[in-house]
This record gives structure tokens, sequence and C-alpha cells, in this order.
């Protein structure tokens, strides 16, 4: 089948390129409306307790989307700054659609700040506005919050802070993108020696980068896409696109030595085409796991993942035939190769097997411990400290946490009581409250405030922030009281609780499945029981080795200052998830790469250490200049502003590093010496299975029977 699509591809090249044409236009017409339509809600689970109570809060007391601005540098006590403030309010309330204004003068005083030298002034909207109404009176209360007299203002918070979040995405996507595509263009350029080799991976990755985005605004019409997706989705795209077409051109400048130039694109399709089109398909199968989560973010990396993955794979077997149809006379072979084993990789993996079980033990045991930190992993949802440093909301949010009352920045615990109509219930629901401020870390609990139906709500003020350990803690203290009636929790640290409980809940699941689709590659690809799962533990150990430097660098501080990150404290509890998913899958396309020709090696000689060495050599370069590539792409993630998207970089580039360096030229060589012919070993059915089903690069030519017993 790869065959003929080869074949027609490069019969019918110009229809082909200008099919593809036609999509790149599209996808940069039509598909940046995505950007309009990200949703920058992260971690909702629908049906936790804290979900439901938020659900029934809304039911019984909607309330509106607020803004907040702060004047810095005024004293609210000066007459004339009295008398701005109290214009200024009352010019808000005259706007349509503004339910309530607060300023300290008037409401709260903890709406001015410690010091006396900042006031806060909050816009509530009325609910149930329409799209076109709320916009004319967001923009209307923006403005009028702007024009406060004050050495230093920022307005932010709920639905301006939703912009910034939207903004900060694309500019991360155009500054990663003009970043990485210079470095990819150039390290091509080394690689290929030649200016048309190295632009074909480039065409097909702009080519899936547009096609990424047509597939994420075609998706945000049926489902909400998060806020990162476009750059986690568009960045892999970029990725894979690079990745397949390297493979493809560097095995056509082999084919291209024995054959003319349309037999030389039907058998690159027809070999390196295979590996590429199962280890995509490997990709997907572990971004499917991500759709056992209940998570709507993680569910819409699923759905965008495996659409960039199928536009990739489309661009790499149809698009670039045609253009190597086209322009792929200018493809020069590659310098004849040195003898049989001979090389710098063959030579490592002699090193290697010599000293194999050190070896094993010396990478083994760091990569364990360097995952060690990830024991005492804390999350945080994202909110305005996700931002960069000078964004106006998390400058806001900043400034309240240094100078305001903590009822005003910390995120309370929230108590829905069903406290029933008779006139006890508010005091039955107080002494409810007393018993919940006797509890280790409460700084305060708040009136209950009675709704309909006899529900009371109560507000419960965590120490330290809305959401840290001891808010997390308070959770579960609140929720393990005996209590004489119905109460759900709810509030930011319950509802981070609540995420967790449902990632824990789903991930075994999840990874089982991930695991599974690569077993079954693996083992399609070599006959082997042995080598998947060896593949499947030293993947592992480059993942968690990689999440312990998460932690390390983000929540505990160690070498932040160079990714901008000072002061995180946490983790975005969806990306060490994320990464998993995505990470497993791409490490595939080595081990897929690798192991096939080690596979091969082994099927022509029968010898266990010169397969591998022969594996290594002949895939060494290749896959070395794969991996780099990829981290370059990738590397685009740690130059990004928002720190989820810098936390998924750094992982994702830890990840592609250790399993291209040290698993690929230490742990693999050392483990396959160690086991010797029981690598290929496997069951005798799974033996007979494999020789019908068997997925190689030379699946199309006859090969010798391997020669394990």
């Amino acid at each position: 089948m790869l065959r003929r699509l080869a074949r027609f591809s490069v019969t019918h090249r110009r229809l082909v390129a200008a099919a593809w044409v036609v999509l790149f236009v599209a996808g940069i017409a039509i598909g940046s409306g995505v950007f309009d339509r990200l949703d920058p809600d992260v971690g909702d689970v629908e049906g936790t307790e804290s979900a439901r109570a938020d659900a029934r809060l809304r039911a019984l007391d909607p309330g509106g989307p607020s803004i907040a601005a702060l004047a810095d540098g005024v004293d609210p006590r000066d007459p004339r700054t009295a008398a701005a403030l109290r214009a200024t309010a009352e010019r808000l309330r005259a706007i349509p659609g503004v339910a309530q204004v607060a300023e300290p003068l008037s409401g709260p005083p903890e709406l001015l700040a410690r010091d006396g030298r900042a006031v806060l002034v909050a816009v509530e909207f009325a609910p149930g506005l329409d799209d076109d109404r709320f916009d004319q009176a967001l923009e209307a209360a923006e403005a009028e919050l702007r024009r406060l007299e004050a050495p230093r203002v920022l307005v932010g918070g709920g639905p301006l802070q939703d912009r910034e979040f939207e903004d900060q995405v694309a500019a991360d996507l155009a500054r990663a993108e003009l970043l990485s595509m210079p470095v990819v263009l150039v390290l091509l350029l080394v690689v290929f020696g030649g200016i048309v080799a190295a632009g074909l991976p480039v065409l097909v990755a702009l080519v899936g980068v547009a096609g990424t985005l047509l597939a994420l605004f075609g998706i945000s019409a049926a489902t909400d896409v998060s806020v990162y997706s476009v750059n986690v989705v568009t960045m892999l795209g970029l990725g894979l696109a690079v990745d397949y077409a390297l493979l493809l051109v560097s095995r056509f400048r082999e084919e291209r030595a024995t054959h003319d130039l349309p037999a030389a694109v039907e058998e690159t399709v027809a070999t390196a085409g295979r590996t590429v089109v199962f280890s995509g398909l490997t990709v997907a199968a572990s971004l499917a796991g991500l759709l056992v989560f209940d998570d709507p973010f993680l569910r819409s990396m699923a759905y965008g993942g495996g659409a960039v993955v199928l536009v990739d794979l489309l661009a790499a077997v149809t698009l670039l035939p045609a253009l190597l149809g086209m322009w792929g006379a200018r493809v020069r072979p590659p310098a004849r190769a040195g003898a049989q084993g001979s090389g710098l990789f063959a030579a490592i993996s002699r090193v290697v097997q010599r000293r194999a079980a050190l070896i094993v033990v010396l990478v083994a045991v760091p990569l364990a411990v360097a995952a060690t930190p990830f024991l005492r992993a804390h999350y945080q949802q994202p909110d305005a400290s996700f931002l960069p440093t000078g964004a106006e909301s998390r400058e806001l949010f900043e400034t309240l946490e240094a100078r305001f009352d903590p009822s005003v920045w910390v995120e309370p615990v929230v108590m829905v009581a069903d406290a029933g109509t008779d006139p006890a219930g508010l005091a039955r629901v107080a002494a409810f409250g007393d018993r919940v401020a006797d509890l280790d870390g409460v700084r305060a609990v708040g009136q209950p405030q009675p709704l309909r139906d006899g529900v009371a709500v109560m507000e419960v003020l965590p120490e330290g922030s809305g959401t840290g350990a001891t808010a997390a803690r308070l959770v579960a203290d609140v929720r393990a009281l005996p209590r004489p009636f119905p109460v759900q929790v709810t509030g930011d640290a319950a509802a981070l609780t609540d995420y967790q409980a449902t990632i824990a809940g789903r991930l075994p699941l999840a990874a089982g499945l991930v695991v599974l689709a690569t077993f079954a590659l693996l083992f399609a690809f070599t006959g082997s029981v042995v080598v998947p799962v060896k593949a499947i533990v030293m993947n592992v150990l480059s993942l968690g080795a990689s999440f312990g430097a998460l932690v390390w660098v983000f929540q505990e501080g160690h070498l932040a200052g160079l990714l901008g990150a000072e002061g995180a404290g946490s983790i975005d509890p969806t990306v060490p998830v994320l990464t998993f998913a995505i990470t497993f899958g791409l490490s595939m396309d080595y081990e897929v790469f690798l192991l096939s020709r080690i596979k091969e090696a082994w099927d022509e000689t029968g010898d266990n250490d010169l397969a591998v060495a022969l594996g290594l050599q002949r895939t060494g370069r290749i896959v070395t200049s794969a991996a780099l590539l990829l981290v370059v792409v990738f590397a685009g993630f740690m130059a990004a502003g928002m720190l989820t998207i810098k936390q998924i970089g750094l992982a994702t580039v830890l990840a592609v590093l250790l399993d291209a360096t040290v698993v690929r030229m230490l742990l693999v060589p050392a483990t396959m010496k160690l086991m010797g012919r029981w690598n290929w070993w496997a069951p005798a059915p799974l033996r007979r299975l494999h020789r019908r089903i068997g997925l190689d690069e030379q699946a199309a030519r006859p090969r010798a029977q391997p020669s394990w017993r």
C-alpha cells in the first residue's frame, strides 16, 4: 500500500503539492482563529464533590465575572483622592452590565493596603449577559479603571487574566518557532550538507503546523480546546514532522545510490515509511491514553495530538514523496560507508559491552536517584503566578499578596451546608464552624450566609496560600469531621485535591494503555517479548529522572533563574501526565528505528554483540540528529512565558536527551550484552504470530529466519 501511495505521489506530484499548499493556506487563514476559542480553565473535572458544590452555588447565587484595579501610591484619606475614588465608583456603577462596585471608602476596609498607600477597586458584572453586552461592559469598565489617578494602576483578574493567558500563548508560540526554526535549518544543513535536502523537512514541518492549527480549529467547534494545547500540540507537530522527514530523506539518500529517482522514492516510503507510520501510530496511541481522564484539558491534548500525528504522517508519505519527485535529483547520496561494524557508534557499543554490568549500575542507579525529588512534588492549578514576570495580572496578584489582608488574595475553603429551613439551621452551621476553627491551619472562619432552599455557605480562610499544603490538609480535615447535616467542600484547594484524586484514580489505566501499545509495536518489530519490556523499563527510568528535575528546578528553585521561573514553588498537576504520554510515544521513534536495525543484523549474523554494534552504527548518526532536532524544537517551550509550558519543555527535553544518549548508547548495548540470546526470546505462539505480522523496514524483502532456539 505504501509503495502504491508513493508511486501515486510521484506520478501526480504537482497535484499532491498543490493540495498541500491549499491546506497550508487554509491552516494559516482559518486555523489561526483557534486562538479566539481557547479555554483558559485547566483542571476542571465534573462530578467531583468540589464541582458539584460549585455548581450548586452558581445555581443558588449566580454571580457574574469580576475584574479589579489597584491604585498604588495614593492616600485615600486625602480629600481629593477620596472624591476621585467615589466619582470613579459612581461612573462604574452607571455602566450597563455592571452589577456592583466595591472600594474601601464605602465597602470592605480590607480593600485598603496595610501600609495605607494603595487601594483596590473591584467590579462585578451582572450574570447572564450575552457576549456582545458583556464585551461592551468589560471594555467600558476597564477603560474607566485605567483612568484612576495614581502613580501606578494595575487592572486584571477574571476575563482580563484569561485574555492575558490567550495572548501569552500566541506570543509564546511565535517566539518558540522564531527561535527553533533557524537552529533546525542550520542543523539540517550540517546533517545533509545541501540546501534542498535540508529544506524538505522544513517544508513538511511548516505544512504540518498549518494543518495542526486547522485541525484544532475544527476540534474547538466540538469541544473545549485548552489554552495550553496550541503550544504543546503545534510544537509536537513541528518536532514530529522534522523527525519523520529526516528519517525518510536520509533513507532516500541511501536508496539513490542504487536506484533511479522514482524507484528510490518508492523504496524509501515502502521501508522507512513503514517505520514512520507505525512510530506515529505509537505516539497517537500514547496520547490516546489521555482520553481515560475526565479533565477536558487532557482530552483536548489527546484530540489535538492525534490530529497532528495524522497530519504529519500524511505529509510524510504523500507530500514528501511528491517533493522528492520534483527535487530529489538535487539530493546527493551519502558518502561511502566504512567497513561492516566499524565507526564511532560501533566502537562505543563494544566498549560498553566489555563492562556491561558496571555500566548498567552506573547509569540506572543515578537515574533512579534523580527521580526521588518527584516523590515530594507539590501541585498547584495555574493562576496569575503562572504568567511571566511583568504580566499585569501577575503584578496585581503579587502586590495583593505582599501588601493586602489575606482575605483579599487567599482563596477560601468553602463549605456548602444543607442547614434546613428552620431558624435553628444557621445556628447548627455556626456551631459546626466553631469546630472547624479548632482545626490546624485555620486563619479565620466566616459567619454562615443563608441562600435559598435551606442552603448556607461558610468560608474558611486557610493559613498560607489558597492551594498550599496547609489548605489541602484543611480540606481533608473538614471532610473528615462528623457533621449533623450534609456538607460539601469546594474552593480552589478542594478542586485541586479532587483533581489529583481523579488523576491518580485513572492513571493506572492510562499508563497501562500506553505501555500495552508500546509493547505491541516493539514486539511487532522485533518478535521478542524481552526487548519491549527492557525498553519500557528504560523509558520509565529516563522519565522518572526528568520528573525529578521538574521538582528540583521549579518547586525547589535550583537553576530556576536560568529559565525565568524564580519562586514558582509548585508543579502544574497536568505536566507529569502529559509529558508521560508525549515522551513515551516519542521515544519509540528511536527505539523502533534502533531495534529494528539491531533485529535485522541479528537475523543476518546470529551474533548478538555484533548485531547491537551494527544496529547502533547504522542508526547512530540519523537518530542522534533526529533527537537533537527534536530537543531544539521542544527547547522553545523553555523560552515560553507561561510556567506550564516551561515545565513541559524542560521535562520533554530532558526525557528525549536521556533517551537518545545514556539509554540508547549505554543502557541498550549493556543490557543486550547481559541478556545475550535471551534478548530475542518469545513463546512459540508469539513467534508464529510475529512471522505473520512482523513489521520492520525490511518487511518487503526476503530475510533469514531468526536463529534463536
